[in-house]
């Protein structure tokens, strides 16, 4: 018979006995954690006592892409330790990516004598200068890189242009809020160089501009692109388009091409109703030497295009876009930004939760704009929209576990950087299944009310605001809801949180659906895809084989449970020769349509013996034959007219000013 002991005795010889032999603890040296401070105390709205801090910037060594930089910073007399902080959590960039790796060779000095100073080790963003007694003022002289290689970051600096963005080379005090610290600009170019900033009272000796005294809000909102081969055009009295390019050559637009930037603006004007800034700065790079970006602000933003996009304009429509995207983000996102991104400095974190909104609907209405104004043709845009629903109605599994408002996360998570399987991962999703949600919206209001209201009423009462008011007005969930609401009474909150917060949805086809438009395959690319594939130098066969291939075929992206995949082909892997033949891109495409008709299957691999697609492909150091047995041809998204006539969509895209 088994004896079995009380709980209490069981506890009580627990207890008793160690958890580990006694040698094992008498040869472990076990360290005990000591409690961190590591709250920071919220910055004051409070002016920093010191005075108005002087930032002179030396642009010129384009070179060897180098700003050096020198930052007199007054403090008040009764200040031993100066805390400077260098911008970590970076407007638009919805999370802290300031790359103080690229500031170097500090020097703190203080009545010709050098000071000391610290990192935190608890915030390697903040740096601690010690300061003797009747220290009134510091310099601080410190060197800003530019990338050199794409490999080291975003190049900001080349030979014939620069993107100078403030935050990336400069401090500021800590323990305010940064629109209460004055800053007093000057920067030194390059001789003869054009500059383009949304920056006031610009004066210029020689090639050292100064500006007028600015808070560093604002001075960080307001970056400079500036270039050896320059120009601008004013679109109207108050917007201005700023242009630099690799070559003079590039700068030559058609009059009818022009037009389409300066329609756009008057479609901006025409969908918001009021502007809040007094004037704005279409920053316009043109160049493949320097780095891409799409970047807000209120009264500007940065933006780049490839470099022939103004005299090659109909082959580079697919990437036009950015411009209009940016645009509606000075209402979207810089005017109107969500409570809790909003924050009062650089070091409070950003909380990113309602980027379906700040995103979501800035893609939305920036490819609506796109198509209102010419500055992409309406088929192009019509492709965008058609590569959005097909990722998500077939291309996108990890849409089974991840809601799109946990992808709001990710450019924390991930910071854009590569992953294996996007498909299965998702990225940040929240800009284009946020715009299919909010075109869903559009229809689902239009339809409502017979065409007499649609999300144009929304945008108007929701962005347009107080006229000239520069500063900020934050929203929230329940807002969004209650002006959804007073256009069109409906579930809103039932209805964003169904489609963004909860996983597992059904694919977002609804809205292109009710606007009497349906998604179709060809095996032809759509005209986005086209000039896409021909301006990025790749292969698109997501949605045939499951993988993106560039030039020398290398494969780029993999979908996750796609034919590739299943048959055992990752990114990085070279496919070297294509039934027998030296891969080249139309070999590629020939196979698989040959494949296709013998297969006599559409979109499945049940023929799949019958002409399998034979790959020799190269991973690390390895060959292998391998054989895929797909028989779908090639295929691409494309979305057309479910009806005959002009269908919702087609008045949604439709201009809404005179031309």
């Amino acid at each position: 018979m088994k004896k079995y002991l009380s709980c209490s005795a069981m506890a009580a010889l627990a207890a008793a006995a160690p958890a580990f032999p006694v040698a094992a603890q008498t040869e472990r040296s076990a360290p005990v954690q000591v409690q961190v401070d590591r709250a920071v105390p919220l910055p004051s709205d409070t002016p920093w006592p010191g005075g108005p801090i002087k930032l002179d910037i030396d642009a010129t060594d384009t070179q060897r892409g180098i700003y050096k930089v020198k930052q007199t910073i007054p403090v008040p007399a009764s200040m031993r330790t100066l805390t400077l902080l260098f911008p970590e959590w970076l407007p638009g960039n919805h999370a802290a990516r300031g790359p103080i790796n690229l500031v170097s060779r500090f020097n703190f000095t203080a009545n010709g004598k050098t000071l000391t100073w610290m990192r935190n080790p608890l915030d390697v963003y903040q740096i601690d200068v010690m300061l003797p007694e009747g220290t009134r003022e510091v310099t601080a002289d410190f060197v800003h890189t530019s990338p050199i290689t794409g490999s080291e970051g975003r190049v900001t600096m080349t030979q014939e242009m620069l993107n100078l963005q403030w935050e990336k080379m400069s401090f500021y005090p800590a323990g305010h809020y940064t629109r209460r610290i004055a800053i007093d600009p000057t920067v030194t170019f390059p001789a003869g160089w054009q500059v383009y900033t949304a920056l006031d009272g610009a004066g210029r000796t020689g090639d050292t501009v100064r500006w007028d005294r600015v808070d560093y809000e604002t001075l960080v909102d307001s970056p400079i692109f500036a270039g050896k081969f320059a120009k601008q055009w004013k679109l109207d009295p108050a917007v201005r388009l700023d242009v630099v390019a690799d070559k003079p050559s590039q700068l030559e637009i058609k009059p009818e091409n022009l037009a389409t930037f300066e329609r756009l603006v008057d479609e901006a004007d025409t969908l918001f109703g009021e502007r809040h800034f007094d004037h704005y700065d279409i920053l316009l790079a043109l160049t493949d030497r320097m780095g891409g970006i799409g970047l807000e602000h209120q009264r500007s933003a940065e933006n780049q295009y490839e470099p022939q996009s103004f005299v090659e304009w109909d082959e580079m429509d697919w990437d036009h876009n950015v411009v209009a995207h940016e645009l509606v983000h000075s209402w979207n996102g810089k005017y109107r930004r969500p409570a809790d991104l909003w924050t009062p400095d650089y070091r409070t974190p950003m909380q990113d939760s309602l980027l379906w909104m700040y995103e979501g609907q800035t893609q939305f209405w920036g490819w609506v704009l796109a198509a209102r104004s010419g500055l992409q043709k309406k088929d192009t845009v019509l492709g965008q929209f058609a590569n959005a629903v097909a990722n998500y109605s077939e291309g996108q599994p990890g849409r089974e576990w991840r809601s799109v408002a946990d992808t709001t996360n990710d450019p924390i998570i991930n910071a854009r950087r590569p992953v294996p399987y996007s498909s299965l991962n998702r990225s940040e999703d929240y800009y284009v299944e946020g715009a299919l949600t909010w075109l869903e919206a559009d229809q689902i209001i239009r339809k409502g009310t017979a065409g007499k209201k649609g999300l144009d009423d929304f945008a108007r009462i929701f962005f347009g605001g107080i006229p000239g008011d520069l500063g900020q007005l934050t929203y929230d969930f329940d807002e969004i809801v209650r002006v959804l609401g007073s256009v069109y009474a409906y579930d809103w909150a039932e209805f964003l949180d169904t489609r963004l917060r909860q996983a597992n949805q059904p694919a977002p086809l609804k809205g292109v659906e009710m606007a009497g438009y349906a998604l179709v395959w060809k095996d032809t690319p759509n005209p986005y895809n086209k000039g896409r594939m021909a301006g990025q130098k790749y292969l698109d066969l997501f949605y045939s084989l499951g993988v993106n291939i560039d030039n020398s075929g290398k494969i780029t992206s993999t979908r996750w449970d796609g034919p590739a995949f299943n048959a055992g082909i990752v990114n990085g892997s070279q496919i070297i020769a294509v039934n027998g033949e030296s891969y080249s891109k139309d070999g590629m495409k020939d196979a698989i349509t040959a494949a296709g008709k013998a297969g006599g299957t559409a979109g499945g691999a049940s023929n799949a013996a019958a002409s399998p697609i034979e790959l020799l492909v190269k991973r690390g150091d390895r060959y292998d034959t391998i054989t895929i047995g797909y028989t779908g041809g090639l295929r691409y998204p494309w979305l057309e007219p479910a009806g005959k006539g002009n269908q919702p969509f087609d008045r949604l895209l439709a201009a809404r000013t005179k031309n």
